[in-house]
């Protein structure tokens, strides 16, 4: 992104002044992330309650992100270090073979509805699938820019829990395309409006009436493959490297154990972008965790195979919602910003975005841990929050962590000891 300086090496003053000046961003937007401009005492109070101050953390940028044939650059939130360097380095991998491709199905969401005391359970599936179509009308009618834009009802679902801890259940699923949204208000809003004539039709009582976090009807996937040369190393031929990701991988496969890190992993990715959006993160790690779990066992997000030329083939699938209108994505300056960065036009195109970040996120982690250790490239990056724990300030930072590195402690005692001398 410099001729003179990577985009590593640039301070961070300078990096953004380069997004500007390649337009990227707009000054303003450099402003949010930077800061001087971003989320104020007034807009937070509105946000959210008892605001007492706003907390910040670290945002950085993955580079060499290539998404069905578009470069992208990818704003990440997130305090842990390294989690931006190593996608990065694994996007430019990709990048070098083709990039990603990525897909997303359509943003359809369910809502559910809770009913009790239903005197007949079949007699209440049928009067309500009967009055389906007038009930998606009503839906449809609520919210007429949504229509508008193509979204609205697709179905009405009727689950019968015979036998619960509290008895038998009716529930209700109402399926919404929600279009750019995440859609929890748009589907709430619905599920209040159709409530009384449910109620009326079964003659039960409704309880709960809220969406679903496990998105399952909203998956997106992303795949990549890799010629075994792009992914040498220093003492590593490719071909090993190759072989090694795969026994990751399956270790994966097998071990719930393991599967759950490989999956946190996968999110450290996702999140990082999602909170920068201004998205719902813990929804969205809910949903993942439930989607990896579907099977009744913890299973990988991400599966890696080898093909009949050699290449080692990536794909993810995961439910993901979120929305680039409504909430705080339309709310909080830096959020804004960071989905210009970006450069998406649709909660389509951001999803395809994410999934290709939790699979290079995911490729970078097997390619560190099967050769050289996760620590190696880690540590360095986690010794210089450790120095400045210990006090360290400017250019000690980069002396106190490079000596504890060289030494191999990595500990605040032992920065403290480095500073006194």
């Amino acid at each position: 992104m410099s001729e003179k300086k990577k985009f590593y090496e640039l301070t961070p003053a300078e990096r953004l002044a380069l997004l500007v000046a390649q337009e990227a961003l707009s000054p303003a937007d450099a402003g949010a992330l930077s800061g001087e401009n971003g989320l104020t005492e007034e807009i937070a109070d509105h946000m959210i309650e008892n605001v007492a101050g706003r907390f910040a953390l670290p945002l950085g940028i993955a580079q060499h992100f290539v998404v069905n044939g578009q470069k992208v650059l990818v704003p990440m939130v997130i305090e842990e270090p390294s989690v931006v360097a190593a996608a990065s380095n694994a996007a430019k991998i990709v990048a070098a073979a083709g990039g990603f491709r990525a897909e997303a199905d359509d943003p359809r969401m369910i809502g559910q509805l809770q009913l009790v005391d239903v005197p007949d359970m079949d007699a209440a599936e049928q009067a309500i699938l009967s009055r389906k179509a007038a009930i998606l009308e009503t839906v449809s009618d609520l919210d007429p820019i949504l229509k508008k834009l193509g979204g609205g009802p697709l179905d009405l679902q009727v689950r019968v829990f015979p036998q619960t801890p509290v008895g038998p259940m009716l529930i209700l699923h109402l399926i919404l395309d929600v279009r750019d949204a995440m859609g929890a208000n748009a589907i709430n809003t619905a599920l209040e409006k159709i409530t009384p004539e449910i109620e009326q039709l079964s003659g039960g009582q409704a309880r709960l009436r809220i969406l679903s976090n496990l998105a399952d009807q909203r998956l997106a996937r992303a795949s990549c493959r890799i010629a075994p040369d792009l992914l040498a190393m220093k003492i590593w031929s490719g071909a090993e490297v190759l072989q090694r990701i795969l026994e990751a991988a399956a270790f994966a496969e097998v071990d719930p154990y393991r599967a759950v890190t490989h999956n946190k992993g996968i999110m450290n990715g996702i999140d990082a972008v999602v909170l920068a959006t201004g998205n719902d993160w813990r929804a969205v790690e809910a949903g993942a965790h439930a989607w990896a779990a579907r099977s009744g066992v913890v299973r990988p997000l991400s599966h890696w195979t080898r093909d009949a030329e050699g290449y080692l083939c990536g794909e993810i699938e995961l439910p993901l919602a979120v929305g680039t209108v409504g909430g705080a994505t339309r709310v909080h300056p830096g959020a804004q910003a960071a989905l210009k960065l970006m450069q998406v036009t649709s909660s389509k195109q951001l999803v395809q975005n994410l999934a290709s970040v939790g699979l290079a996120q995911n490729l970078a982690a097997l390619r560190a841990l099967s050769t050289e250790g996760i620590q190696k490239g880690h540590m360095m990056l986690h010794a210089r929050q450790v120095a400045m724990a210990a006090g360290a300030t400017g250019a000690q930072v980069e002396a106190v962590a490079a000596q504890m590195v060289r030494e191999g402690a990595v500990r605040v005692d032992h920065a403290k000891e480095i500073l006194k001398q």
